[in-house]
């Protein structure tokens, strides 16, 4: 199966996503939280570092559940642009002139 590659707005609401669990996540560890919510801590690094800017729904809704965040939450806050964040270059793409 071949995947299409990522459009910057997508892009752009995976940063966002990864903004907004390390924010919620504070002190607590990586590790422990990704534990908690039965994802491997390389999982949770990449979606908090913008690897992964599409990962799955229940990936999502568990971490979101061990965060004390809501999915409404998640949501609205992913789709409103925020200043600042920019999306993850990736090696070899191609910049839009």
């Amino acid at each position: 199966m071949v995947r299409l590659p990522l459009s910057p707005a997508e892009l752009e609401r995976g940063a966002r996503l990864g903004v907004l669990l390390r924010r919620a996540r504070g002190e607590r560890s990586m590790l422990q939280t990704a534990l908690d919510a039965q994802v491997s801590p390389e999982t949770l690094r990449k979606i908090e570092s913008g690897r992964v800017a599409t990962p799955a729904f229940s990936t999502i809704a568990a971490i979101a559940d061990v965060l004390g965040l809501s999915l409404d939450a998640v949501w609205s806050e992913i789709n409103q642009p925020e200043q600042g964040v920019e999306p993850p270059h990736r090696a070899g793409a191609r910049l839009a002139s």
